[in-house]
């Protein structure tokens, strides 16, 4: 590209050599006793050509030069516009493989909004870097330095005086990108505002639409939208305010220029053409590429800010990674070891205290408390979702924090309270965890989950596309199918986190006894407010504010400890 842009910038000296010698030669024809042009290399056309041939030669040739600059030009596009689109997508995709690869408490401090606009749009702000600025600024100071060298060779003093102001141009770059830098960061705050927004409105429309807040929620939109647009007017009014004075210092070289350069013409120490009007062109493109630093100075603020925020993401470290001589278990036996857990999203604030237990192979263990007493903490940390501060959590002997996180994972079966969905057929989302699982696998898992009757009621039956988040199933299909999506796996160890929350007690009977036969021979963690569930677990451990009030059968828990009692009295209205 470097060498294309060198091409295009000697192309362009050419047809303005050329051209200054037709008008020196034409000057030579009409005035006799002028200067006799000066021919390159020495070309003198030959004595018997008449003047209108040698004018037709010059004109051909000045025309060649701009045919073949009008190629390279295209060829040079070409490969600048496959560079950047090259770097935007690897660069797209890097930053959604990152994004697979975070940790949760990178989503946790993140909004969702602000993570798909780096993705989808800030990742552009990194394409107009390449493309805007370091492209640029290579081009420009590479056809300065060109443009410099023959001005120089041409006349010295001409190209110092006229060059004078030049410092101005590079400073008032300098102090343009400091003031604008601060919008463009507001500005790509209050995109983010205004993805957010539209976000929550998409995904809460039924509370829109159930409390009559289209109105309003229109004009929430309207307001984050107008925000954006008078952040983004008032960085226009700073670039209109600051080009013309730019573009006016370059007028004052012209006006230098002419004066002294016409004077040194008047007394033959410049030719009019290869020299005066060679000079006037170079120094107006010389002003044309100057003047593009501001420009840059634009874009490099505009795509700064945004590629700042990309590599945001994609310099953030990976907390949990699997350690170098890490275990891996094809199928675990399914012990499992609390040894004294304490765990907080924040130091100063622990969600679970002193957890200490031991979770024999192939035992259901329920797990109930209050909301925030820890449950959904305690099924993370085992899927080492995040990693203890204290203690250890040890699966078959070996912490969690010296396995292989796949493999840990794929020995856990994992059911969510909310059951997610992606937009794809009933199969491919049972068998997520398992693609290369046979039909029969897949229905035998729904059947398992009490899904099949309900999948054979539908239009394409397994092959049916769900929408998306599952939005055309009730949330007891959803709930059920994310139920088969983990039975899939035959893991040793299920963990169900409240998963019949939110089925009928129909279904709910449905799944649990289509659970007790999935359930023999692993070890389960099940987390539950119902009665009916925490009745048929081998033990019960009871949490409060995050440390272990009780561990036992329901009906010894339902006598010996008052907590576990008031639970069931306020809850399940025992």
């Amino acid at each position: 590209m470097i060498v294309m842009h060198l091409a295009l910038v000697t192309l362009t000296l050419s047809g303005l050599g050329l051209t200054g010698l037709g008008i020196d030669y034409i000057r030579s024809v009409i005035e006799p006793g002028s200067a006799s042009p000066h021919w390159p290399f020495q070309l003198a056309p030959p004595a018997d050509w008449s003047p209108m041939r040698v004018v037709v030669t010059i004109a051909a040739a000045v025309m060649l030069s701009g045919l073949l600059t009008a190629v390279i030009r295209y060829f040079a596009a070409l490969a600048a516009a496959k560079l950047t689109q090259r770097i935007l997508l690897r660069l797209r995709s890097d930053v959604y493989a990152k994004l697979q690869q975070l940790n949760f408490d990178f989503y946790d401090s993140g909004e969702s909004s602000s993570i798909i606009n780096r993705a989808a749009g800030d990742v552009n702000s990194v394409r107009s870097f390449v493309d805007g600025v370091i492209i640029k600024v290579l081009t420009v100071l590479l056809t300065l330095v060109v443009y410099l060298s023959y001005m120089l060779r041409v006349h010295v003093p001409l190209t110092i005086v006229c060059l004078s102001t030049t410092p101005l141009l590079w400073w008032g770059a300098s102090r343009f990108s400091q003031i604008v830098q601060p919008a463009y960061r507001r500005a790509s705050e209050l995109g983010d505002a205004m993805v957010r927004t539209l976000v929550e409105n998409l995904q809460g429309i039924h509370v829109v639409k159930g409390f009559a807040r289209e109105p309003e929620e229109i004009e929430r939109f309207r307001q984050a939208n107008d925000a954006i647009q008078h952040e983004k007017e008032s960085i226009f009014r700073l670039l209109s305010t600051w080009q013309p004075t730019m573009g006016f210092l370059t007028q004052i070289n012209m006006l230098i220029l002419i004066g002294y350069g016409g004077w040194l013409v008047i007394h033959g120490q410049m030719a009019l053409g290869s020299g005066l009007f060679v000079f006037a062109n170079l120094l107006h493109e010389f002003a044309n590429q100057v003047g593009q630093i501001t420009a840059v100075a634009n874009t490099i603020q505009a795509s700064l800010v945004g590629s700042q925020r990309v590599f945001e993401v994609l310099d953030t470290p990976v907390k949990i990674v699997s350690p170098p001589d890490a275990v891996q278990i094809p199928r675990a036996r399914g012990e499992i070891v609390l040894d004294h857990v304490t765990f907080g999203y924040r130091l100063d604030n622990p969600v679970l205290k002193d957890l200490t237990l031991t979770i024999r192979p192939g035992e259901c263990l329920a797990v109930t408390g209050e909301t925030g007493s820890g449950k959904s903490t305690l099924l993370a940390l085992l899927m080492r979702f995040y990693d203890v501060q204290q203690g250890a959590i040890k699966i078959d002997a070996h912490d969690v924090r010296r396995w292989d996180v796949d493999s840990l994972r794929r020995n856990i079966g994992l059911v969510f309270q909310e059951a997610f969905l992606f937009s794809h057929t009933v199969a491919a989302n049972v068998a997520f965890g398992r693609p290369d699982a046979t039909q029969e696998e897949i229905e035998r898992a729904a059947r398992i989950a009490c899904a099949d009757r309900f999948i054979q009621e539908m239009p394409e039956k397994y092959d049916t596309v769900v929408g998306e988040h599952g939005a055309n199933l009730s949330g007891g299909q959803r709930q059920r199918l994310s139920i088969a999506r983990a039975l899939l796996l035959d893991p040793p160890i299920l963990l169900f986190d409240d998963a019949t929350a939110s089925v009928d007690p129909e279904t709910e009977h449905e799944i649990r006894e289509a659970l007790e036969s999935a359930m023999q021979g692993r070890t389960t963690i099940v987390v539950s407010n119902r009665l009916s569930t925490l009745r048929r677990a081998d033990r019960i451990l009871v949490l409060e504010n995050g440390r272990l009030s009780a561990l036992g059968q329901h009906a010894g828990l339902m006598q010996s400890n008052a907590y576990y009692r008031r639970l069931a009295e306020l809850q399940f209205g025992v």
